[in-house]
């Protein structure tokens, strides 16, 4: 784990984690059967309004590190609706197996040319969204610490 986290700096997971979440929007609104764009279906919508609460996660994550704070509840809910977020990057990622292994059963219509290429892509996008999501995490635990909330703001009233 330890040459996977030198490999990848807390910096570089965030960049990274950046342009994999543009390139999946992107990507989101691609037929892979068409080849087309789809910018009129509501469907196509719902993974760039999920990717809000990743993009103020990566946010609030650089600045408590940049400024050296402890994580505080509001973290800890961004992160934890994350949590829900990466079960829909999961879903996505195993639809789009299905639509490539769904190739075979449509041998007799005209399937355009990138759909291995462009799903073979979107799906290694998906797989590394998850890992750097999970380094994501891990880094903040290494870096902001551990959600401990039992000790900070605690008001006892009868005391």
């Amino acid at each position: 784990m330890n040459s996977i986290l030198r490999i990848f700096p807390w910096k570089r997971i965030l960049k990274m984690t950046l342009a994999v979440l543009a390139l999946l929007i992107v990507f989101n609104f691609y037929g892979l059967y068409t080849n087309q764009f789809y910018f009129f279906k509501f469907d196509n919508y719902i993974f760039p309004a999920l990717t809000l609460v990743h993009f103020g996660f990566l946010y609030v994550l650089w600045f408590k590190i940049k400024e050296e704070e402890i994580a505080d509840p509001k973290m800890r809910n961004l992160e934890y609706a994350l949590y829900a977020i990466c079960v829909v990057y999961v879903f996505k990622f195993f639809d789009t197996l299905a639509i490539l292994f769904s190739y075979g059963q449509y041998e007799n219509h005209v399937i355009p040319g990138t759909f291995i290429p462009v799903g073979l892509l979107i799906l290694t996008l998906y797989i590394i969204l998850i890992g750097l999501t999970l380094l994501a995490f891990k880094y903040r635990k290494d870096k902001v610490g551990a959600y401990e909330f039992d000790d900070m703001n605690h008001i006892d009233s009868w005391e």
